[in-house]
């Protein structure tokens, strides 16, 4: 345990230097600021209520988990692998006393820590927002059920992660991985749009599964649905991830 604890503080130490992390909240600031600075002006504007202080984070969160947080999730998780095999720096994260199962769940646990900060510092911010602009419209139970709906957002996005990790031990580049998620994300958005029908198997469409938080009566039958189907993706990429890093030779 004391092997694996050393990595992980070793992994966001490194994490904690890359710009792309400081780059992911800027962003998701900004949407922040744009996104209270439309509401306002549709209110003011248009005499509309726009979103309240409960319903401002879920419309933030709405954006930022298809766009701003998969991309930087890939950007992390390819710097975390890829970036380390092109500049041979996993060589020395080799040499120290750690076994490579721990140095692989490491990673996947520093980008996981890094997918939750994301998540917190967008929830604090935009309630922070919300509550500013509609103070009026807070409710306790509310804000609860808010705060559910980012905490179960980690896992879907995980998921994600750990197919973009299975994408780096597989290609050499780091330019190629990103392409290639960049790409099969857009197809797999597509695909939900061209056949409804079997949306709720591709991982994409299991990012917006925060919704069903959101239900007055907890659809529970669902829930545990889709939380095994995403089970059994993110088993499936760690285990295939974890095997071509084991057998990489560096």
């Amino acid at each position: 345990m004391a092997a694996f604890l050393a990595a992980l503080i070793n992994e966001l130490e490194k994490l904690s230097k890359k710009k792309k992390a400081l780059l992911a909240l800027i962003l998701s600031l900004a949407v922040i600021v744009i996104g209270q600075l439309l509401v306002v002006g549709v209110r003011s504007g248009l005499g509309i209520r726009g979103a309240g202080s409960v319903e401002f984070p879920v419309l933030v969160l709405s954006v930022v988990i298809n766009t701003i947080l998969p991309l930087f999730t890939a950007l992390v998780a390819i710097d975390c692998f890829s970036g380390e095999f092109a500049h041979n720096l996993i060589r020395i994260t080799l040499t120290r006393p750690v076994s490579r199962f721990k140095i692989f769940a490491a990673k996947v646990s520093a980008i996981a820590l890094f997918i939750l900060a994301n998540l917190l510092l967008l929830l604090l911010f935009s309630s922070l927002a919300g509550f500013l602009f509609n103070a009026n419209s807070a409710s306790f139970s509310a804000f609860g059920k808010t705060i559910v709906t980012y905490l179960v957002s980690l896992f879907p996005l995980l998921v994600l992660a750990l197919g973009i990790i299975l994408l780096t031990n597989i290609f050499k580049s780091g330019t190629t991985v990103f392409f290639v998620s960049i790409l099969a994300f857009l197809i797999l958005k597509a695909a939900g749009i061209l056949f409804p029908q079997y949306a709720s198997l591709l991982v994409t469409s299991q990012l917006d599964w925060y919704h069903l938080w959101l239900s007055t009566s907890l659809p529970l039958a669902k829930i545990l649905r889709t939380f095994l189907l995403m089970l059994g993706y993110a088993i499936i990429f760690f285990t295939a991830g974890y095997y071509l890093f084991d057998k990489k030779e560096f």
